[in-house]
């Protein structure tokens, strides 16, 4: 991950981190059709982010321990809801 992405993918995390997300509403707020932006692609190809499947069928987003532990390394902390 490049030191342009970085504060982005870390807002991702925090983001998710503070409770579950649906997936739609991730893939709304963090889309993006610019190849230099790849904030959802890097949070999931480093582990910081994982989707689960709810009984319901319904997709969820949620940081992953790595990605917790990265937050605090980096000095951010999820205010949970």
């Amino acid at each position: 991950m490049d030191a342009a992405t970085k504060p982005l993918v870390l807002d991702l995390v925090q983001w998710v981190a503070e409770q579950p997300r649906p997936y739609t509403e991730v893939m709304e707020a963090w889309r993006t059709s610019c190849p230099r932006l790849t904030i959802w692609a890097n949070a999931v190809e480093e582990g910081l982010v994982a989707r689960d499947r709810a009984g319901d069928g319904a997709v969820f987003v949620r940081a992953t321990a790595r990605g917790l532990d990265w937050l605090q390394t980096e000095g951010r902390r999820a205010h949970f809801v």
